[in-house]
């Protein structure tokens, strides 16, 4: 590979590590932000709703008019947003004393603004760099953002527990390297011609194919499942099972990223048979959330927690895949449907964790229920929010059944059958 697509490759890896820290900082910051700021879990999962919601504004802008967009000047703008934005959230503080929220939500939605031109464009750059296994190297992309999420937490857990919470400000600040690195990679980046839709009936043509939206509905549900532990592992942790926030966060969130990583890389190694293994990973992530849900000992919840990483870990990156080889004439239009189901299901599911926790707090007949427990109202809140969790990979299982069945079928422009 010559050094030109190398360095393109790495301004992709860099970008999907910006990503890692869009999806991971204000999880890790949940419990620091209620403390610091007095903000109820209802706002805490609305941060994880604007993160998502603004890349699904992002990726439905893209699937209709993908046509009227400099790929090349996008992407290299891309990385741009993400540093303004977290230099913002940095300085939400400083800026907004009286209502650091705002600030905290102005942050959000310009790095999840670059954030979700990341998920629309970067597997097509990927895609489109001559390799042998192309599945693979998509999956390997994926991964980057796994092992990323990892580092995240590692250093985030490691400067708040030295440096204390209140500078968390200076946290964002580092991270903010990454989207900086990754702007100075892709302005010396040669980056390939991509396949868009000539115009709007283009895109609308595809509307039409039933295949389009069960791949959609199927990327959804993945989504769904893989984010809400992703987001709420570590309050879950700490609150429903007792558990200290740094090991919750090293060996909560930490081990969901590492064992998430372990099923990309393993894949990007040794990966066959997609529909199989995305089928496999919906009926592990179920009995996962079901032990998160029921058991009342740590350890046993932590390694449900962790395992469900790797019982996720295709279900965004295989569901993608299947897509863009069912569709291959779609080009950026089918990578920006598939990453606005997936980014639905992600800020769906966490938001409506969220609610049923402070539903359940505020609720005299629960904390009754809690009480006969022996639980705290939060605790069975957080529990009842896994139950709920569980329901989205449960539905996923006959879909990937459906989908792992018919996976030979390829489809053509507009949905035709080639």
């Amino acid at each position: 590979m010559d050094h030109k697509l190398r360095r393109l490759k790495l301004a992709c890896y860099t970008g999907n590590a910006t990503m890692s820290v869009v999806g991971s900082l204000s999880p890790v910051l949940f419990l620091t932000f209620r403390s610091l700021y007095g903000l109820s879990y209802s706002l805490l999962g609305l941060l994880v709703l604007i993160n998502f919601v603004t890349q699904l504004i992002v990726d439905l802008i893209f699937s209709f008019f993908s046509h009227r967009f400099n790929i090349p000047r996008t992407l290299r703008i891309m990385p741009i947003l993400a540093v303004l934005g977290f230099g913002l959230y940095a300085l939400a503080p400083t800026l907004f004393p009286n209502n650091t929220y705002i600030g905290l939500v102005l942050g959000t939605v310009l790095f999840c603004a670059s954030s979700g031109l990341a998920e629309v464009l970067l597997s097509p750059v990927i895609a489109a760099i001559p390799a042998k296994d192309p599945d693979r190297e998509m999956s390997k992309l994926h991964s980057v953002y796994a092992w990323g999420t990892v580092g995240v937490i590692l250093v985030s857990t490691l400067f708040l527990l030295v440096f204390g919470n209140e500078n968390w400000p200076f946290l964002a600040l580092l991270f903010l390297l990454i989207p900086l690195i990754s702007a100075i990679l892709f302005a010396g980046a040669e980056i390939p011609k991509m396949e868009t839709p000539e115009k709007v009936s283009g895109a609308v043509a595809f509307f039409k194919n039933k295949w389009l939206w069960l791949s959609v509905l199927a990327i959804f549900l993945g989504g769904a499942a893989e984010c809400s532990m992703a987001q709420w592992s570590s309050s879950y942790l700490e609150q429903a099972l007792g558990i200290p926030k740094v090991w919750g966060d090293v060996f909560g969130v930490a081990l969901f990223s590492v064992a998430l990583g372990i099923g990309r890389t393993l894949y990007a190694k040794l990966g066959k048979n997609l529909g199989k293994v995305i089928t496999l990973g919906a009926v592990g992530a179920v009995f996962c959330y079901l032990i998160c849900a029921l058991t009342p000992w740590p350890a046993v919840g932590l390694a449900a927690c962790a395992l469900t990483g790797f019982c996720t870990s295709m279900l965004w990156p295989g569901n993608l895949v299947l897509a863009t080889d069912r569709f291959p004439t779609g080009g950026v239009f089918i990578f920006a449907m598939m990453a606005a189901g997936g980014d639905l299901g992600a800020s769906v599911a966490p938001q409506l964790i969220g609610i049923i926790t402070d539903s359940a707090i505020a609720d005299p007949g629960i904390s009754a229920l809690a009480a006969n427990l022996s639980l705290s109202p939060e605790q069975l809140g957080m529990k009842l929010g896994m139950l709920l969790a569980m329901l989205f990979p449960l539905t996923a299982i006959p879909l990937y059944r459906h989908i792992w069945k018919k996976q030979s079928i390829p489809l053509g422009e507009g949905g035709r059958t080639k």
